[in-house]
């Protein structure tokens, strides 16, 4: 009977229309950059010497810790308070490993959550994934898999039929030119009893140049199309929703060209994608600072089937950038900008969490 009223108190709640109330399941889905969380262990097989107790940023123990508490405090409170309940769905980025998240979701504010973790090691040089966290009760995956982004420093010429090459050095010349980033996560499962697919990104980022790097986060874009494409092939209904640290803005060629994402959902036609934070974004909004400028990187994008105003299943409500005073630094040269990770002490994130409600009436 307890776990029952919960189940009420966190799922179902009232929106006003037309002076007629309705009731509606509601889950929350979000996406947060985790900001460098790494544990204080030197992997030597990758770039993570400097977050190590004798590394450059002196992370500690006590840093470690104190970073899962926070990031524990913002997960258990996006969505809030038209969810009280915890995003069912949190895409992350900037992960170690599948250990930090072990340890993250074994902390207080997360544990009573039963989350599960979807994760791969990729092949970026930093060691940093991405990953899927789930709460088991609502949500169950049936497959799970990592894409790769192939994507090189300069143009690899194209070999011609009748030239003779030693494969060995023609692999170890796409080797050295190959940028290893982030793999595209893919999970498929089942919200409730209705079947979703999400795509967790951290596309490469803008170090080098933002003209220099941008046919880098294009061809990220175009990955995602594909991914997407193949979905709606098996099932033109498909659900999907992709999500992540773009590292491009809503209106930049990869989001608008390789991914095709509308702005307006009068604009979406059957087999569209649908961006609701380029409405965030034209009202000045931003989930990341630079210069004084605010950006978002952080996007929550869906199909166009989740975006009809039928909620006989779970649709689209509305789009949010989830901003606490405690995530904003309050004095300093950064004042105003997220509370990141110093030296001195462990932060939050240099993003703001982003996230979705999915909505469906109960009936």
């Amino acid at each position: 009977m307890h776990f029952f009223r919960a189940f009420l108190i966190v799922l179902f709640f009232s929106i006003q229309t037309q002076s007629q109330s309705k009731k509606y399941k509601i889950h929350t889905v979000a996406f947060y950059n985790f900001e460098n969380l790494y544990d204080t262990v030197d992997d030597i097989f990758t770039n993570d010497d400097e977050w190590t107790p004798n590394g450059a940023q002196h992370w500690t123990t006590e840093k470690y810790q104190q970073k899962l508490k926070n990031l524990a405090r913002v997960l258990s409170e996006i969505g809030t308070p038209e969810n009280s309940n915890a995003p069912t769905l949190i895409g992350g980025a900037e992960i170690e490993n599948r250990g930090v998240l072990e340890d993250l979701i074994k902390e207080p504010k997360l544990q009573s959550l039963d989350l599960g973790i979807i994760h791969f090691d990729s092949p970026d040089k930093r060691g940093i994934d991405v990953a899927l966290l789930y709460q088991k009760k609502y949500f169950r995956p049936t497959s799970y898999s990592n894409i790769p982004l192939i994507i090189y420093k300069k143009e690899i010429p194209q070999k011609e039929e009748t030239e003779v090459v030693d494969d060995e050095i023609e692999a170890k010349k796409e080797s050295k030119n190959r940028v290893f980033t982030r793999d595209q996560l893919l999970v498929s499962g089942f919200l409730e009893n209705e079947e979703i697919h999400i795509i967790v990104n951290h596309w490469p980022s803008k170090s080098g140049g933002e003209k220099a790097t941008s046919l880098f986060r294009e061809a990220a874009g175009k990955l995602n199309r594909k991914i997407i494409d193949s979905l709606q092939r098996i099932n033109p209904q498909a659900k999907v929703l992709t999500m992540g640290d773009f590292n491009d803005g809503p209106f930049n060629k990869s989001i608008k060209v390789g991914l095709g994402a509308k702005s307006l959902k009068t604009e979406v036609a059957e087999f569209d994608v649908f961006n609701p934070f380029e409405e965030l974004a034209n009202k000045g909004l931003g989930t990341i600072a630079y210069r004084d400028s605010w950006n978002i990187f952080d996007q929550i994008i869906m199909t166009a089937s989740l975006v009809k105003s039928d909620f006989s299943s779970f649709n689209f409500w509305k789009a949010g950038i989830f901003s606490r005073t405690y995530l904003i630094q309050n004095s300093g040269a950064y004042k105003g900008y997220p509370l990141r990770n110093t030296l001195s002490e462990a932060g939050f994130s240099d993003h703001l969490p982003v996230y979705v409600y999915l909505i469906k009436e109960f009936k």
